[in-house]
């Protein structure tokens, strides 16, 4: 009789220790969707709707890193003119972003007077 007792004790211990277990996995593993899986989403998400507010007439990048002046764009495909005139094609997830580039500032004599060279 103690035997048994004892054996089902055991038996209590380990069914209560997995529901623990289950607990901490599905914590984790909710902690791992909010804080990870969602924001990627997220970012996704929006990259998709950066590729789409290209316009024609505006310069855009694709992801391979052509960059090019908007010709046409229909929902199926972009079309992308180079300096040289070539235009490609492009599905619209192929685009990364709007081109702006930065324009840096020539340096002006102020900046370095030639008076202080030895």
């Amino acid at each position: 009789m103690l035997e048994a007792a004892l054996e089902a004790t055991k038996a209590a211990t380990k069914s209560g220790s997995s529901s623990y277990i289950l607990i901490i996995y599905v914590i984790v593993f909710g902690g791992l969707y909010f804080f990870y899986l969602r924001p990627r989403s997220k970012r996704q998400k929006a990259a998709r709707q950066v590729s789409k507010k290209v316009d024609v007439g505006e310069r855009a990048q694709t992801i391979g890193g052509f960059v090019g002046t908007v010709v046409s764009q229909t929902d199926e495909f972009i079309t992308l003119r180079s300096a040289s005139g070539v235009e490609l094609e492009f599905v619209p997830s192929a685009i990364a972003r709007r081109f702006d580039p930065v324009v840096v500032p020539e340096a002006t004599d102020d900046e370095h007077p030639e008076g202080d060279k030895q």
